[in-house]
């Protein structure tokens, strides 16, 4: 028996290490160095290496020109949200990783996916975590076709791969990746080398086999993926499920996709029958009140392809505290500092002795700089607890400098805004467009104070 080897690697960045250190020395994160124990793999003789490399004489070098796309057509998964977050549907042989927190319904639409796929194709639904029984009883209650999707328990991922090879499945889902293992991996399921020994090999099967392999991952109490960050970085495509729970919207958001546009968002309702698509998901967030009130606007920002209209709402109220509190939801905090410091510098209003909130309607989170002019427009409006016209449309970035830059696809935006029935728009007069929309109004403002003259 020889000696077992043992390595230390890093769970967030995927570095190894030949001893145990708190903090990782490439990306600095502590406590995130664990081990394992490297798996013996027997070396082949020299005359079998030499065969092996005499039995790939049959492999040549093409030119990209020279690849055929046409023998990897997408198939589409029967939401068209997923789809569009999948870049167009499936791509046959890719890896992809769906996330979520408990409960935000990642079993739940997979299970609907593949039922549906099952109509039409081979397909393979495989379970860790739950019993055969309970699949069951969650397809009945949603009313789900049962009669052709395949099912299988199994935790080993030999197994697994063995039993696909005589199933030849189209699709297969694996849930999830955390309760899998490897026989010759000695560490529990769910350890840093189980999760990244199970992935690599279940995406080799995929590539070798032109099987398409939908993963379940956990995610972390922060709301990021569980395991080694090697799982995102060996597959295809990485999506996240987000929604609380005391919502009934779910948001499918790429973070990561090989095939398509990252950052791409679908939105659906959860029901008593299931995940349900939302074809229109401006409209879900402009569920807005009879009377227009002072801090209330909206804004159109951009997720991934296509425009978005949400609601951002204000609220500017006298501090008792001796540092006000600035508290934000859906938007990033140190955004906000930095807009209160340009409006009183380049707008004139003093707010450092008032308590300032802001959320974002529906659940949406905004990272793009489009939304700033509108932010600043709600602070204000609150502020001078003036009411907004409630056929108005804002967006743009500003600078440090008070000026207000333009920001992408200005004429998507003001055609979806539009659509919607809104009469007029401030936007950067770079976006400004060249042919009037009918039925809209559109001022272009190149600084800070330009847009309050023509708001206030």
């Amino acid at each position: 028996m020889g000696k077992k080897k043992t390595a230390f690697v890093c769970s967030e960045c995927g570095a190894e290490f030949a001893r145990w250190q708190g903090q990782c020395s490439e990306c600095k994160a502590w406590n995130t160095v664990t081990e394992f124990r490297v798996p013996s793999v027997k070396s082949p003789p020299r005359s079998s290496a030499m065969a092996g490399y005499a039995g790939m004489v049959d492999a040549k070098v093409q030119t990209l020109d020279e690849v055929n796309l046409e023998s990897l057509p997408r198939f589409s998964t029967g939401f068209k949200e997923f789809d569009r977050v999948l870049g167009g549907g499936v791509v046959p042989g890719s890896a992809i990783l769906i996330g979520g927190s408990p409960g935000a319904g990642k079993s739940t639409v997979l299970l609907q996916t593949m039922c549906l796929l099952a109509e039409s194709m081979n397909t393979l639904y495989v379970t860790g975590e739950e019993s055969l029984q309970q699949v069951a009883m969650r397809a009945h209650r949603l009313g789900l076709p049962t009669n052709k999707l395949k099912t299988l328990a199994e935790t080993n991922v030999e197994t697994i791969c063995q039993l696909a090879l005589q199933e030849k499945p189209s699709i297969m889902v694996i849930d999830s990746i955390q309760v899998m293992h490897m026989s010759d991996v000695q560490s529990a399921p769910g350890s840093v080398s189980q999760v990244r020994e199970s992935a690599a090999y279940l995406t080799r099967f995929a590539k070798q086999n032109q099987v398409a392999i939908i993963m379940v991952g956990h995610v972390t109490k922060d709301g990021s993926l569980a395991g080694p960050k090697v799982l995102e970085h060996c597959i295809d495509c990485s999506i996240l499920l987000e929604g609380s729970s005391d919502s009934r919207f779910r948001t499918l958001r790429g973070n990561k996709n090989r095939f398509g546009a990252v950052n791409e968002l679908g939105v659906f309702a959860m029901t008593g029958q299931g995940l349900k698509e939302v074809s229109n998901p401006s409209a879900i967030f402009l569920n807005r009140g009879e009377e227009q009130t002072p801090g209330s606007l909206v804004m159109v920002i951009w997720e991934g392809t296509r425009p978005l209209l949400v609601e951002v709402q204000a609220l500017v109220d006298y501090s008792q505290l001796a540092n006000p509190r600035r508290v934000t939801v859906g938007l990033e905090q140190n955004r906000l500092a930095m807009l209160l410091a340009v409006l009183h510098r380049h707008g004139g209003l003093q707010v450092s002795d008032q308590d300032v909130f802001v959320n974002v309607v529906g659940g949406v989170k905004v990272s793009e700089t489009s939304a700033d002019l509108a932010l600043i427009t709600a602070l204000v409006s609150s502020f001078k607890n003036f009411s907004l016209d409630r056929q108005l449309v804002v967006f743009g970035e500003v600078g440090l400098g008070g000026e207000i830059r333009p920001v992408p696809s200005g004429q998507e935006r003001l055609r979806e805004a539009a659509k919607h029935g809104f009469k007029r728009a401030i936007v950067p007069n770079a976006n400004k467009p060249k042919e009037l929309i009918e039925g809209m109004e559109v001022i272009g403002v190149n600084s800070l104070s330009e847009a309050l003259d023509a708001l206030f």
